[in-house]
């Protein structure tokens, strides 16, 4: 299966931040995690932040930090949120 990866992050600048929204929405199970996997991977060797926007529970669980958004209110894990 041929995954196009250029739509699942953008460089801004040379930051180090990957902005992705629902990159393993459209995805098979086993794909998603390859996705996510090859993310995490590419995230720690070139030592970049990845923000995610996910429905996804399973995927979320696998971040290093969640902040949960509800009704467009931080509802958890934001600043002055413990973990």
């Amino acid at each position: 299966m041929y995954i196009p990866l250029k739509p699942l992050f953008s460089r801004h600048k040379g930051i180090g931040v990957q902005f992705t929204d629902e990159p393993t929405g459209n995805l098979d199970s086993k794909t998603s995690m390859d996705v996510i996997l090859l993310m995490q991977s590419i995230s720690r060797k070139f030592n970049q932040t990845i923000l995610m926007i996910t429905h996804n529970e399973e995927i979320a669980q696998m971040a290093d930090r969640i902040i949960r958004i509800e009704d467009g209110k931080v509802v958890s894990g934001g600043v002055g949120y413990a973990r």
